[in-house]
């Protein structure tokens, strides 16, 4: 098949990024992303030689470096990140879809620009005791005052007290960590405390991009 699909990361504002382009490590084994643009809008994409990539542990792991990298180049830039296995068959594609989402991709920018997403989940340690709504009430008081928005996540285990997702301004990003050592001085005995990130805020965006190809 061709090599001409462009597989999507997640879109940024190319008058505040100017284009993007590196090398890395990309999915499908590609080794370059770049950006292709539709005015103020551009797709961070790779090349790939379908619509359909298989999600492989290994890519997805990959597709969230390269969103991870994107954050990070060149002083920082805001990206609103697609979910693993965009791709498109064309550039035209591509930025006929940007063409049509540009308004939800704008407000989905300005939701999260200068944010990064923080993740935390706190386990029950084998023979740990705790009062789970007290554990709840402590974690609200003291991270949702430094958090600009949280979701609450699956509790996939019997075990699973709390599992949330926070976004987080960049410049809050020491404080919200103090805070979390708090918590795990004050329940690190009882609980096992998960925290992870930062992420490309997957959580907080909900933009819905039409069809992979046409």
């Amino acid at each position: 098949m061709s090599n001409s699909n462009r597989y999507v990361y997640g879109i940024v504002n190319t008058a505040d990024t100017g284009d993007i382009e590196f090398e890395t490590d990309a999915v499908a084994g590609a080794d370059r992303v770049y950006t292709v643009s539709h005015r103020r809008l551009g797709a961070v994409v790779s090349n790939i030689d379908t619509t359909d990539p298989e999600e492989t542990d290994e890519d997805a792991q990959i597709h969230d470096d390269v969103l991870r990298e994107i954050m990070d180049h060149d002083g920082g830039k805001t990206i609103v990140p697609m979910q693993f296995g965009m791709a498109f068959e064309n550039d035209r594609t591509l930025k006929n879809v940007l063409r049509g989402a540009r308004p939800a991709f704008r407000r989905a920018m300005s939701d999260i620009e200068g944010r990064i997403e923080l993740g935390l989940k706190l386990v029950t340690q084998e023979d740990g005791s705790i009062d789970r709504d007290e554990v709840e009430d402590a974690v609200s008081d003291e991270l949702d005052p430094i958090a600009a928005q949280a979701v609450q996540n699956d509790r996939f285990s019997d075990r699973l007290v709390l599992n949330r997702s926070y976004l987080v301004d960049e410049d809050e990003r020491e404080s919200f960590d103090e805070a979390v050592a708090r918590l795990e001085d004050r329940y690190g005995d009882d609980l096992l405390v998960q925290y992870t990130g930062p992420y490309a805020p997957y959580s907080f965006v909900n933009v819905e991009i039409g069809a992979q190809s046409q």
